[in-house]
């Protein structure tokens, strides 16, 4: 069996732990939630930090804890990432990244130079911990976790301790081990442009349990779950750089519905992208307007319609091919249009952003 099966209840004092989830076997799972819902609880749970916990837990086929069997945390094949780097002080970046390799029983240096590549930290082995910046220790961070060669990694918000500036630093680097790591990653996370960045499937929790999960673009756009991604509700598209006006500085976006224009990334044509698109920034119309502003005109389907965090607003989903996309309306502007499920409707996409 592939994929990771993790199922645990848990009792901390007034707290209580109760989670049962089928993870994918590939990609970025990001465990979203607020503070206290008991993300880094199930992240301990799964490393076997949490002797208390009842539970399941299968890795692609492999038992690690169940009622007859458990397997001490130095035995699971994982990698784990914390908020601080944590480095040796007295050790370069190489012995950092090799010092875990130690106890294993048959290390492999293809993987180190792998994690050392991945990371792009070629430049500061020799250096010492206190020569780096934020980003950069935790970039070696990861990389000493990878080196290990896991079957699983762990992240616990490895970009808390980071300011705006170290966190856009690292964020092509995890972007890169989204795409590349032929392993799962459990990514525990509060803030929600590192899900749309970053995740190929969302669990959202709650008080010490799931409230939903599943591939990222349909969480995202489930309507009465009583959750947002932050303030700015959004849909996720997957695409493909299909042109490049270089005149305008504009590259066109082609996906299983249609295309969007948006501000040239400098990325290839044939390139893979995701697409950010809020709810904020898209408009509906009965009939396709004659003069607009609005370059991004599709042609969709009212799909359902949901409640928003205000009264007076309401959440539109519209199915665009095999797509979804949300529109943020007020009620009298609906009203005024009549939208009811199964219209056809145009669909005014003001901006978009992509998600390289």
């Amino acid at each position: 069996m592939t994929g990771i099966k993790a199922a645990f209840d848990l009792q901390l004092h007034e707290f209580r732990l109760n989670v049962d989830l089928q993870l994918p076997a590939q990609g970025l799972t990001a465990v979203f939630g607020d503070s206290g819902c008991g993300k880094t609880t199930l992240l301990r749970c799964i490393a076997g930090l949490e002797r208390r916990a009842c539970g399941h837990l299968c890795v692609n086929g492999e038992l690690w804890q169940s009622a007859q069997t458990w397997l001490p945390t130095h035995k699971r094949s994982l990698g784990y990432v914390f908020q601080e780097a944590s480095l040796f002080p007295h050790l370069s970046v190489l012995g950092n990244v090799r010092y875990g390799m130690q106890r294993l029983i048959n290390p492999q240096p293809a993987r180190l130079e792998q994690a050392i590549e991945l990371l792009g930290i070629e430049a500061l082995l020799e250096r010492k911990p206190a020569r780096l910046s934020g980003g950069e220790r935790q970039r070696v961070s990861i990389a000493r976790a990878l080196a290990l060669n896991p079957k699983l990694l762990l992240m616990d918000e490895p970009l808390a301790a980071l300011d705006l500036t170290r966190k856009r630093e690292i964020l092509p680097y995890l972007q890169r081990l989204q795409r590349e790591l032929d392993i799962p990653v459990i990514y525990v996370t509060h803030a929600p442009d590192e899900v749309a960045q970053l995740a190929d499937y969302l669990v959202v929790m709650r008080q010490g349990r799931v409230l939903t999960q599943g591939p990222l673009s349909q969480v995202l756009t489930q309507l009465g779950l009583p959750f947002q991604l932050g303030e700015d509700t959004s849909a996720l598209l997957h695409a493909k750089v299909g042109l490049i006006d270089e005149h305008w500085h504009l590259a066109r976006v082609d996906f299983n519905g249609g295309s969007l224009w948006t501000r040239d990334p400098n990325l290839p044509i044939g390139s893979a992208v995701r697409v950010r698109v809020l709810a904020r920034d898209v408009s509906l119309a009965r009939e396709l307007p004659s003069q607009t502003s609005i370059q991004n005109l599709l042609r969709g389907r009212v799909d359902s319609l949901g409640a928003d965090s205000h009264p007076g607003l309401v959440l539109v989903r519209v199915q665009v091919g095999e797509q979804m996309l949300i529109a943020r309306l007020t009620k009298r502007a609906a009203a005024s249009l009549g939208i009811t499920v199964g219209d056809d409707i145009w669909v005014q996409v003001k901006s978009v952003a992509l998600l390289a």
